[in-house]
């Protein structure tokens, strides 16, 4: 169980920005990376800064990639039936260097490490994005318990 423990602590850390090197989570995040067995990737994209693990038996754990998002001088918009939560069914979890990773259920690979470049660069968006979300908002976004979205941003 100390290895599913460490492997999940490190998945949290790397998604909550609490690997940053200036302290601050908002200069740091993680972004998904997807490959077939025959490791050519398949996926790619940063992730929004809240997940849940399955703890019913079954293993998954669930994300937000963050899809789409429209850029404009001084906001950013993005379409949460398009960001919406994507589920992990794993068969094997693991830390390798500085992130984890997961052997799905599909064969294929997912990688979970540290966000830069413009994956960050869109994850800030994200973060400014949901500075404009109600509370209530913001908390059904972070349970990750529906599969689309019927308020504002659809």
């Amino acid at each position: 169980m100390a290895g599913t423990e460490q492997w999940r602590q490190r998945f949290s850390d790397l998604v909550e920005g609490n690997h940053s090197p200036t302290g601050d989570p908002v200069d740091a995040g993680a972004r998904l990376v997807v490959s077939d067995p025959d490791g050519t990737e398949v996926f790619r994209a940063p992730l929004a800064r809240h997940h849940r693990f399955e703890d019913d038996g079954d293993q998954v754990v669930w994300i937000r990639p963050l899809i789409g998002g429209e850029h404009a001088e001084s906001s950013s918009l993005f379409n949460l039936n398009v960001a919406r939560r994507r589920s992990l069914p794993w068969t094997r979890a693991e830390i390798v260097d500085d992130g984890v990773e997961i052997d799905l259920t599909s064969g294929q690979r997912a990688r979970i490490e540290p966000a830069d470049g413009p994956d960050l660069e869109q994850l800030i968006r994200w973060d400014d994005f949901t500075n404009r979300l109600t509370p209530d908002e913001d908390a059904a976004l972070q349970r990750l318990d529906a599969d689309s979205w019927h308020g504002r941003y659809a």
